[in-house]
């Protein structure tokens, strides 16, 4: 039986984490998963233009994935309500909207995860049980998570 390919929804934390040496070795290990094509990176327009600007070395970790291990989430109002909705239910403030909307594009994207260095608004014990109350009062499944510690 083989096992369904994880896809996974990365802020940019992620690709920047490579580039620190705090982070380097986990978010690297994630970059060579997909690389491998073991992984489905979901790329948002929303992390794109974060990225843009970035260092071009953190910047070129992105271009130099393989097309085939990546699949490309649009913004839609579906998932700027869900991002509303978070900030209404005060999961995040709304300085953090953008943290809100990764989630919600990964949970509207049906992502298996989040991967996230961001342990203030995203990968936190509270902010989680926040955005899957929210999640499963809006009709969607919960979202998985964890740090790049946790996946690699």
């Amino acid at each position: 039986m083989s096992m369904k390919t994880l896809r996974i929804y990365l802020d940019t934390s992620v690709i920047g984490g490579c580039c620190d040496t705090e982070f380097a070795e986990a978010s690297c290990r994630l970059i060579e998963m997909v690389k491998r094509g073991e992984v489905i990176l979901l790329i948002s327009a929303l992390l794109a233009e974060e990225l843009e600007n970035a260092p071009p070395d953190v910047q070129a970790i992105l271009d130099d994935l393989p097309r085939q291990s990546l699949e490309f989430v649009s913004e839609s109002a579906e998932s700027r309500r869900l991002r509303d909705h978070y900030l209404a239910a005060a999961v995040v403030g709304p300085a953090h909207a953008t943290d809100a909307h990764h989630v919600a594009l990964a949970t509207v994207s049906r992502a298996d995860l989040i991967v996230s260095w961001n342990f203030k608004h995203i990968v936190h014990f509270d902010k989680i049980r926040g955005f899957n109350a929210v999640n499963l009062r809006d009709g969607y499944a919960p979202i998985a998570i964890y740090s790049p510690l946790e996946v690699v």
